[in-house]
């Protein structure tokens, strides 16, 4: 009988050991911009996600299996997101969260298609879900979906009948720019100004001189956190005093601490609010602060949210199986009562895009405050 060195069989063990333990662990990457234009949106993101997978680890894991997360920052250049978006596949993972830039998502989610790897985004572009990917899903609602609510409450409430854009030149953007103008048109909403500025530009006077030149019932900006909060100083510098409407990233918490006193009475349409009238958003908005020390904006909640639709997805299908997942998410409702991580009950369609309930905010004394809560389309 031939006798095997006990030092091979320790190697043996260990190797497997190291090989099951590998087995167990449910492996996801989040590539998120932690640096350079994006990193307000990407770090508040990459705290929900990292939120929610400390609790759902702490609850068990998914299937039994407890998540490994590995966090890498795209310095929100394209570029670099496809490169990381490469050596997450190559590693091995489930699933990857993020980024958040539409340029980004963009280009990596063609890496992440290739792979079969289900992605979440909280790029907000039409495009991304507009490809036929049947691994894109959206943590935010698309811009078609989102503008046409925005251009409503501007006809409707805010009887506007002419309005000036300004908006960042980049997928983002202009992506949101176009799905406003068509919006616009149907709501009877004329747009006088149309103008576009840089990502991170710095001096606003030019263009608000521009919209104010426009004589507009109401100015619509379309920009970046930091931008936005540029625009709201040098609005309310030059005497602006007609309507500010925007979309999510007008009224984010750091544009309501970068902007100060000049982000009162600006006017949004959010999909997600830690200041809505809903109690698991609360008590959401409290962990968060309690594990950040600072209060998350819609990004982070997206981050969250999106970990427990995927989770859902998992459970649902009942095994590992990337393919069988990314399947079942299309078409998914996931009810909060059931999966309270998902704070407010939530639909896949086919697409990847998402629907839910969403409001109509406006800064109060430096707070969001819900002035409308909008149904689900589903539930119109």
């Amino acid at each position: 009988m031939t006798r095997i060195p006990s030092i091979l069989l320790a190697a043996a063990a260990l190797t497997f050991g190291a090989a099951s333990a590998q087995a167990q662990a449910l492996k996801i990457a989040v590539l998120q911009e932690l640096s350079g234009a994006g990193a307000t949106a990407g770090t508040n993101a990459k705290n929900g996600v990292l939120l929610a997978i400390k609790e759902i680890n702490a609850a068990g894991g998914i299937l039994g299996k407890k998540i490994e997360v590995t966090v890498s920052d795209t310095q929100s250049n394209p570029g670099v997101a496809k490169g990381l978006a490469v050596k997450a596949i190559d590693d091995g993972v489930f699933a990857v969260m993020g980024p958040t830039f539409s340029g980004s998502i963009m280009v990596s989610m063609a890496e992440t298609k290739r792979a079969e790897t289900p992605n979440f985004t909280g790029g907000e572009a039409a495009a991304i879900t507009q490809q036929g990917n049947p691994y894109i899903f959206r943590t935010s609602f698309t811009q078609t979906t989102a503008m046409p609510k925005v251009a409503r409450y501007m006809a409707s409430n805010l009887k506007a009948k002419t309005v000036a854009v300004l908006f960042v030149n980049n997928d983002f953007g202009k992506g949101g720019r176009d799905a406003f103008a068509k919006a616009a048109a149907a709501s009877g909403l004329q747009v006088v100004a149309d103008v576009s500025t840089e990502s991170g530009q710095v001096d606003w006077s030019a263009p608000v001189l521009k919209a104010k030149q426009s004589n507009a019932d109401a100015v619509f900006i379309y920009t970046n956190e930091e931008e936005s909060a540029r625009a709201l100083r040098e609005l309310r510098k030059q005497g602006w005093t007609k309507p500010i409407v925007g979309e999510t990233t007008l009224v984010g918490q750091k544009v309501i601490e970068l902007a100060g006193e000049a982000a009162n009475g600006a006017v949004a349409h959010v999909g997600l609010t830690v200041d809505a009238p809903n109690p698991l958003m609360l008590k959401f908005k409290a962990k968060f602060f309690q594990e950040y020390k600072y209060i998350s904006d819609h990004n982070g909640i997206k981050g969250y949210t999106g970990m427990y639709v995927l989770k859902a997805g998992i459970e649902k299908v009942g095994k590992l199986d990337r393919v069988a997942v990314a399947k079942a998410l299309h078409g998914l409702t996931v009810s909060a009562a059931k999966e309270p991580g998902v704070i407010m009950d939530v639909s896949v369609d086919q697409n990847g895009d998402l629907d839910r309930e969403s409001f109509i905010v406006e800064v109060k004394d430096g707070k969001q405050v819900v002035k409308e809560v909008l149904p689900a389309l589903a539930k119109k």
